[in-house]
């Protein structure tokens, strides 16, 4: 994470000290000052949708993971161009980011008194039928922002790289329709539990994404583990997906 912090001040640095080294200007020569462009509300928000998973899975878990796990991530940004060098900004701002991460035949207990989160394969037991762990986080996303064509925010070429801090606001799990071990649904019923006991109340996520216009594919990596030290196994959130913003 400090190593990601230190190449983001080194690039506002570097544009920073690139912008008052450049030759003045004198009075004798015309010149057409540039323009600031008016920001419009679209270039504030900024949503994500992502497919999620988590590195380090170990095999017990992984072969009970189901089919695509997903995220989504809501965020109002603000956005400072440099004076001299207007195709560059820093970004900072508020928002949510979740992830759901889904299972077939596991329980996983938020709840139990034990010192390690238990996830326990139902292959011979009834099981839920649909069954996730959802995270929800409050987020502060910083970014070092690139646009080809600062003139016109909803156009042009457009890159940025950064980081995320987040605290944890809510932890569950969610099942839904008991199914017996041959797959007949037995029960139809949900059943919802939340306790942020076991999971990582402060994340810290690395982030990139690269694009057009108001649409950009983007990658972010968690840097610390989705559950407390010592609770179970180092395993780390994931996500790619598609953006949608003015930048």
């Amino acid at each position: 994470m400090k190593k990601f912090a230190l190449i983001l001040l080194a690039c506002a640095f570097f544009i920073q000290g690139y912008s008052q080294n450049e030759a003045p200007i004198t009075p004798s020569v015309s010149t057409k000052k540039f323009q600031m462009p008016t920001r419009g509300a679209a270039d504030h928000f900024m949503i994500q949708v992502s497919m999620d998973n988590w590195t380090g899975m170990p095999d017990s878990i992984s072969s009970h993971k189901k089919g695509f796990s997903r995220g989504l991530n809501i965020y109002f940004m603000l956005d400072k161009q440099f004076k001299n060098s207007p195709k560059f900004s820093i970004a900072g701002g508020l928002g949510i980011g979740s992830s759901n991460m889904f299972f077939k035949k596991m329980n996983i207990d938020l709840k139990s008194n034990s010192g390690l989160l238990p996830f326990t394969a139902m292959d011979s037991t009834n099981h839920f039928k649909k069954y996730k762990l959802s995270t929800s986080y409050l987020e502060i996303p910083l970014e070092f922002r690139y646009t080809s064509n600062p003139n016109k925010p909803n156009g042009g070429f457009k890159a940025a790289i950064g980081l995320k801090i987040g605290t944890l606001i809510n932890a569950h799990t969610k099942g839904k329709e008991v199914e017996d071990k041959n797959n007949n649904t037995v029960a139809s019923y949900i059943q919802k539990e939340s306790s942020k006991v076991f999971i990582n109340s402060t994340r810290f996520m690395a982030t990139a994404r690269v694009g057009y216009g108001i649409f950009s594919v983007f990658g972010s990596y968690q840097l610390n583990n989705v559950l407390k030290d010592g609770t179970g196994a180092e395993m780390k959130l994931y996500q790619i997906g598609l953006t949608i913003s003015g930048l």
